[in-house]
């Protein structure tokens, strides 16, 4: 074997790597682009019934929280799943009686059914509310035994907590009620900066429109991310928190209150001097949103000061 045939050979080694590596180059940005457009495995995912809509109780009171619930309602009547006519769920209000309520606002809405006659549901949605009675939580108590998911949104996890369903099991709700929510509930894992949580068939979404997100993320658990996404681009919703739990983080540091800009220790949103209620403690001058947030820190002023700062 000359040089010559040395040189030729070298050559066509060098030609075949460099066509082999373009080749495999190709392959690997081929298998990128149907990777990124696959949907993602849901090891969470929940199976929708063979036939049927799925049956979704919002549980309403006085006071319920417009956003919290109409948010969610709205998500779930939009879903549409290709190939099937009709929508997959099936929404209905429930409360103690079926008289009229005053949701905030002053809205007025006329519940479907009561706690005696309410379909079985597969979905709960729990909205911001008055003080739930007895029979209110022992009614989710028992439908929660077979349901999917039921889910509160903003401090309608006081609700869901309330029944006890959420002990040693984490949550989260509203920013402006963690310090509440972790002295109330003490056995109770609080998350302060997820949008929304998921623990077993319970699932706890942060404050008002973190409930749409819970709901576009109870919808790909069903039906998987394309139709979670289709519907968010029906709803023209730009909201990505629903695919990640844990984007809520800017709730996680509670705000600093200073003498040139007052917070309310119990709720830790903006008061104004002028009109606030206040109280005085170990020396220190601290202001209210509302005289209810005043009455819950008098009843323990040093534990609120002491969630404040570990906040």
């Amino acid at each position: 074997m000359d040089a010559r045939t040395i040189t030729i050979t070298g050559s066509e080694l060098f030609g075949r790597a460099v066509e082999f590596g373009f080749r495999l180059v190709l392959a690997l940005l081929l298998i990128g682009e149907l990777s990124a457009s696959a949907a993602p495995i849901e090891s969470n995912a929940l199976k929708p019934p063979a036939q049927g809509k799925i049956p979704v109780a919002f549980l309403i009171s006085e006071g319920a929280v417009i956003i919290d619930f109409c948010g969610p309602w709205e998500v779930f009547q939009d879903v549409m799943i290709p190939g099937r006519q009709g929508h997959p769920f099936h929404l209905y209000t429930v409360a103690e009686t079926t008289a009229p309520i005053r949701a905030s606002g002053g809205m007025k809405i006329l519940p479907d059914y009561t706690l005696a006659n309410a379909p079985p549901p597969k979905i709960i949605v729990i909205p911001a509310q008055s003080k739930p009675s007895a029979a209110v939580l022992e009614w989710v108590r028992k439908a929660t035994k077979n349901t999917d998911v039921t889910m509160s949104v903003c401090t309608g996890a006081f609700v869901l907590a309330e029944t006890g369903l959420l002990s040693g099991k984490s949550a989260t709700t509203f920013h402006g009620a963690f310090g509440p929510f972790a002295m109330q509930f003490p056995d109770i894992k609080l998350k302060r900066g997820a949008r929304f949580v998921e623990d077993g068939n319970l699932a706890t979404a942060g404050g008002l429109s973190s409930g749409i997100d819970l709901a576009l993320r109870v919808v790909e658990r069903y039906y998987g991310r394309d139709v979670a996404q289709k519907t968010a681009y029906d709803m023209e919703y730009q909201g990505q928190g629903w695919m990640n739990a844990d984007s809520n983080q800017i709730y996680a540091s509670a705000p600093v209150s200073t003498s040139e800009h007052q917070l309310c220790p119990v709720c830790g949103m903006d008061v104004d001097l002028a009109t606030a209620p206040k109280s005085v403690f170990k020396g220190k001058t601290y202001y209210f949103c509302s005289g209810d947030d005043k009455k819950t820190f008098d009843a323990a002023p040093d534990k609120f000061v002491t969630a404040g700062k570990k906040l």
